[in-house]
């Protein structure tokens, strides 16, 4: 398939319900997006998209492909199913996406200085515990 093919398979019109469909997607990727504390440049930049790419999966007036729904979920901190609409929503379990993603940078530091991380932690927890 020609780039010429791609691009007329990207046009294809889509009807009300499809269209309908990638609004309200787009509605709970800002929603989800912003509860996390996630910026649109962020997103895009894990996504390996453009900062205008994301604004247009929220606005529905981009197709969000299906290959990049479940990586989507996972960096939204949700379910796939929750996702794109199909379950109802519950209490997430587990840290933000945020916040793993921090632990996992602390991991990959050399022991002295996850050391001195969980001091400092300790520290503000225990101060903020008073």
């Amino acid at each position: 398939m020609g780039h010429f093919d791609t691009v007329e398979f990207m046009n294809v019109a889509i009807g009300k319900a499809e269209k309908a469909f990638f609004v309200q997607l787009g509605a709970r990727i800002a929603e989800l997006r912003k509860a996390q504390g996630i910026t649109q440049v962020q997103l895009a930049e894990w996504l390996e998209v453009s900062q205008q790419t994301i604004n247009a999966y929220e606005m529905g007036h981009r197709r969000v492909p299906v290959s990049a729904l479940p990586q989507l979920a996972h960096l939204l901190g949700t379910s796939l199913d929750e996702l794109i609409g199909e379950a109802p929503k519950t209490a997430r379990r587990g840290p933000a996406p945020k916040l793993q993603r921090q632990i996992e940078r602390i991991q990959e530091l050399p022991k002295p200085k996850q050391r001195f991380v969980m001091e400092m932690l300790e520290t503000v927890l225990a101060q903020a515990s008073r």
